[in-house]
């Protein structure tokens, strides 16, 4: 049997393996879908797992000496491996589960290529590590942050770790915030795919360090090759014991957040 993957880098691994699952999400999108309880509010529905399924069949076809970190099936793999890559099949589920299209499928690989998905719009959002590109309707375009939008995405899920000292919700009462900035509230990290492709300025969030984040790392990867400034909260650098995040399409638009939350100077 040939492999359908030979002579594929990471970049075009994870873009094959991101958009196999948003095909599956797109395909069982509107149905009733059963649902898996997962705690304190949160859950996965079949599109979640057979997505997953798919997503992982690709990676271990194409990369099948590499380990695996999904969101729902957990850690798969040599344990000694030094690669590993990051699952987040559905990123989105509750937008997802109530008829929302507002939804994303990541694929990174730690510490390198990585690409997000858009299952609705046809958009494939991929790096190689060093620069970031869009890929629809077999072409591709370099992407190119700007905070012209002057439009910031606040992540608004809990937990919010950084409270009472920060909260992303502080923000949205700030006189400064809203004389410079338009909020909105995505719900999905396809939002950082939108920072990367100029389509939002900025987007805050929460947390503690997220850079290994089967939910963040393909959007982190992506912003950081566009050009854009990606710190913690506080401004430290994300991962080790960073904070949650703060991408901007720009310095300016940077300082003048971290100047909001806290974290300049």
């Amino acid at each position: 049997m040939i492999d359908s993957y030979t002579g594929r880098d990471d970049a075009e691994v994870a873009a094959a393996a991101a958009l196999a699952g948003a095909e599956v999400v797109r395909a069982m999108y509107g149905r009733r879908l059963t649902r898996v309880d997962k705690g304190g509010g949160d859950f996965a529905t079949a599109a979640d797992i057979e997505a997953e399924e798919t997503i992982l069949a690709v990676l271990h076809e194409a990369r099948p000496d590499d380990a695996v970190l999904g969101e729902e099936s957990g850690r798969q793999g040599a344990a000694g491996s030094v690669r590993q890559w990051l699952v987040d099949p559905l990123c989105g589920t509750l937008n997802y589960a109530v008829g929302n299209m507002l939804v994303a499928v990541n694929v990174a690989l730690r510490d390198g290529a990585a690409a997000v998905a858009d299952p609705f719009s046809g958009e494939v959002f991929l790096t190689d590590g060093r620069n970031a590109w869009v890929r629809q309707d077999g072409a591709d375009t370099r992407l190119a942050p700007t905070s012209a939008t002057r439009l910031v995405d606040v992540n608004l899920d809990p937990p919010f770790p950084g409270a009472p000292g920060f909260r992303a919700v502080d923000l949205l009462a700030r006189p400064d915030f809203v004389e410079r900035f338009r909020p909105r509230v995505v719900s999905t990290t396809l939002a950082l795919a939108w920072v990367a492709a100029g389509k939002r300025a900025a987007y805050v969030t929460d947390g503690g360090d997220l850079s290994g984040s089967v939910h963040f790392a393909a959007g982190i990867a992506l912003c950081r090759a566009a050009g854009c400034v990606v710190t913690g909260i506080d401004g430290a650098p994300v991962g080790g014991s960073g904070r949650g995040l703060v991408v901007a399409a720009d310095a300016e638009t940077h300082q003048l957040l971290m100047s909001m939350t806290g974290g300049a100077g």
